[in-house]
């Protein structure tokens, strides 16, 4: 997932098959207040190799190897030529941090120290990733339950995280349980839920339902529901 693509069509379809969620899609280049919805974001393959032809990087393996929005590359370069498109988190040598570069053009790949470190200085290395960035459309899904006191209520989660499960798979597992909840007993306020890609899918749904949000009387955000520490309500 990212915050346009398949991926999130694919997530937003399977939670549609456990609530009454509607997708909706906003084409890129539509001005949602001071934002612009960007281009589609496509992420094929990707991967650092060395002269052998070995992937000592590989998209692959985990999705989280590659900054998302990356645009495309196909090249062979140096290892100081690559070395300042890797991130990696040192005081974690065996986790893959997870980058993000939305709206500035740039490419990089993520690893783990451990595998930063073992890459040859000297070498000269294979640096591929095939993605496309071309005119698509931003997806998000919202679905409202009526209550009777005329007094509505936001709950939102986004859905833009690949391969992570607290951050934020567990807020749209979460919202979705939660919609099943309330529409299995009759409401005295209504609920809005709305799952959508972070900061511009906000921005995008509140542009387009700016009518519908003068209802709103409170919100809540779900996420980080999966971890080990207790219940947290951040204000």
């Amino acid at each position: 997932r990212s915050i346009t693509g398949e991926g999130v069509r694919e997530t937003l379809r399977i939670l549609g098959e456990h609530a009454d969620f509607r997708i909706k899609e906003y084409a890129s280049g539509t001005q949602v207040f001071d934002w612009t919805i960007p281009d589609e974001w496509t992420i094929r393959d990707a991967f650092i190799a060395d002269q052998d032809g070995n992937r000592l990087v590989d998209f692959q393996e985990s999705n989280l190897h590659v900054v998302s929005y990356s645009r495309p590359v196909h090249e062979r370069m140096s290892f100081s030529d690559l070395a300042p498109h890797l991130h990696t988190l040192p005081d974690q040598p065996d986790a893959i941090p997870y980058r993000t570069s939305y709206y500035k053009e740039d490419w990089g790949f993520c690893l783990t120290h451990a595998q930063y470190e073992a890459l040859d200085r000297q070498a000269t290395y294979s640096v591929v990733i095939e993605s496309e960035l071309a005119p698509g459309s931003l997806s998000l899904a919202d679905a409202v339950l009526e209550g009777t006191s005329g007094r509505e209520y936001l709950i939102s989660s986004y859905c833009c995280h690949p391969s992570m499960a607290n951050d934020n798979l567990s807020g749209l597992v979460v919202a979705t349980l939660l919609y099943r909840a309330l529409a299995s007993r009759p409401l005295h306020h209504s609920y809005r839920f709305v799952l959508a890609p972070e900061t511009i899918g906000a921005i995008t749904y509140l542009a387009h339902h700016e009518t519908e949000m003068r209802r709103i009387a409170g919100g809540f955000v779900v996420t980080c529901c999966g971890g080990p520490g207790a219940f947290g309500y951040k204000e």
